[in-house]
């Protein structure tokens, strides 16, 4: 069968929303019995999103083999319930890497090598080696930026050549229409000028899916269909939602997924999207409330707050509470404040629970540290996340085991008590300038200890977690903290003195883990470590 692509591009502003569009998509498709799969394309250099720090990004995805991507592959993991590898992110950086390499290794033949036909062949060569590995009925490729930026030109170039080499090629692309507060109207003129970009790359819309603040109009509809070549019914309205896992059933209200099945030449299918309705309901409606508070640092830019740094955790907090019939209210909390006002920490009483969630470097440890302790002294429900697990030991080490000073060698490299250090074998790497190497990625096997709290929460002794971290609780210190209660509940399979997971008996709920459990949560299956801490927030 040849393989089926949809193009997802966006015009007027960045931060449209193509990668919950793209999700929702390919959930309609699957809730037609298609099988889907998903890639990004993003414009920047860098070859992965690795470097990149969350307040520029925004989060950093980790795949199940170890890829560190873009945070749209975390909507479609989450909305089409695939696993996606590291192939599935494309970047510019590793787009010109390989072409280098191919001209380096003569496979070029002498030839003079240019962006056309050289680089757009190799990103054809990409899209197609995913839609080819994976056999999926429908391979989304979403397009990064916005049409008319220099550095996304050659994707598009690629997209409207693979339609015209008779590949199986539609284009969904997304619009933004302002309602300028002195006027109370809604404009269409920046999406008509979106699809005038698009076309003078030779691409032509098959439809126009419009995001506003409120649902597009008649009336507006029928400028589109006028000035931009599509039907009325091609245009798609995409309103702001309070809940973007609705957006999918939006798009049911419009049939849009059967109208994509008639552009490739399928007759239409009835969708079953009764799971995922009953959750949204549920997302939408419970009256029951928990109030979280996250206690982290990658908030600011500017004068402007991004929850986008800690999405996969907001979005697992919410997998969980669905599930137990109850909304949950999040805040942000700067750790940096209460380093300046230790004061100030008596307002996490105010909470249900609390989460420190992952980070590197110095800024708002001690903040993260106080935090922690709080919540311990307080028996506040606590759920660590990566850094937050390490910090916890920290905490613990300092306050009950008496080892004043204790603290990582990421933060202090001459701390008295290293609790959380560097192993051995990362050092030599260290040594070698090849940091990349000593990071622990991706999909691997935690072993559970039998009568924890973490064994209660799996209901099973060996879990598949994604990690994404460097330093380790420094196995010499392990002892001391057991003697004095801190018990580690999971350690590595591979690794069998790297501890994973820790815990304390005697509370409500504290517990953290060194890997992710928010990469592996889904809508319909929230991970067992945020739904057991949102069992202990209710109660």
């Amino acid at each position: 069968m040849q393989p089926r692509f949809i193009f997802v591009t966006g015009g007027v502003i960045s931060g449209i929303g193509k990668g919950i569009t793209a999700a929702s998509i390919g959930n309609l498709l699957k809730s037609k019995g298609f099988s889907v799969t998903a890639l990004k394309i993003d414009p920047y250099l860098n070859f992965d999103a690795g470097t990149l720090r969350p307040t520029e990004h925004g989060e950093v995805w980790v795949t199940e083999d170890g890829g560190e991507i873009d945070q749209d592959l975390g909507h479609y993991e989450r909305f089409i319930g695939v696993s996606l590898g590291k192939e599935h992110n494309i970047t510019t950086g590793q787009i010109y890497a390989k072409v280098i390499e191919k001209e380096r290794k003569g496979e070029y033949l002498g030839k003079t090598v240019e962006a056309i036909p050289h680089v757009t062949d190799e990103v054809k060569r990409r899209i197609n080696k995913i839609a080819n590995g994976t056999k999926a009925d429908f391979t989304i490729v979403e397009i990064g930026g916005t049409v008319g930026e220099y550095q996304n030109e050659i994707y598009y170039r690629a997209a409207r050549m693979m339609k015209t080499e008779g590949e199986e090629v539609i284009f969904v692309h997304i619009g933004y229409l302002p309602v300028p507060a002195h006027l109370g109207e809604m404009k269409t003129k920046p999406t008509q000028q979106s699809v005038e970009a698009l076309g003078r790359l030779g691409i032509q819309p098959d439809f126009i899916v419009c995001r506003s603040v409120i649902p597009i109009d008649d009336v507006r509809k029928e400028k589109i269909s006028t000035f931009c070549n599509v039907t009325k019914g091609d245009v798609i309205a995409n309103p702001d939602l309070e809940c973007p896992y609705e957006l999918p059933l939006i798009f049911e209200e419009q049939d849009f997924g059967n109208k994509i099945l008639c552009k490739f030449g399928i007759e239409p299918r009835s969708s079953n999207l009764k799971d995922w309705s009953d959750f949204v309901t549920r997302l939408k409606n419970c009256q029951k409330k928990v109030k979280i508070g996250i206690v982290g640092k990658y908030f600011d830019t500017g004068d402007y707050k991004l929850p986008d740094s800690y999405v996969s955790v907001i979005e697992s907090i919410k997998h969980a509470a669905a599930s137990n019939d109850v909304k949950p209210e999040i805040k942000w909390i700067n750790a940096k404040d209460f380093e300046q006002d230790k004061s100030k920490l008596k307002m996490l009483r105010e909470f249900d629970g609390i989460i420190v969630p992952g980070g590197f470097g110095p800024s708002g440890v001690e903040g993260k540290i106080l935090s922690i302790q709080f919540t311990r002294e307080n028996d506040i429900p606590f759920l660590g996340l990566c850094y937050g697990l390490q910090l916890a030991v920290v905490e613990f080490s300092r306050n009950v085991c008496g080892m004043a000073g204790a603290n990582t060698t990421e933060i202090d490299p001459g701390t008295k008590y290293p609790v959380v250090d560097l192993l051995p074998w990362q050092k030599k790497i260290l040594e070698e300038s090849n940091y990349g190497a000593t990071m622990r990625l991706g999909g691997q096997i935690v072993e559970i200890k039998e009568g924890t709290l973490a064994h209660e929460l799996y209901g099973k002794t060996q879990a598949i977690e994604r990690f994404r971290h460097r330093y380790e609780i420094n196995p010499e210190f392990v002892p001391i903290l057991e003697k004095n209660g801190f018990v580690f509940s999971g350690r590595s399979s591979k690794d069998q003195g790297i501890m994973q997971i820790g815990e304390l008996k005697n509370l409500k709920f504290f517990l953290g883990s060194q890997f992710h459990p928010e990469f592996t949560s889904r809508p319909l299956k929230p991970n067992p470590l945020y739904d057991g801490f949102i069992k202990a927030c209710i109660r």
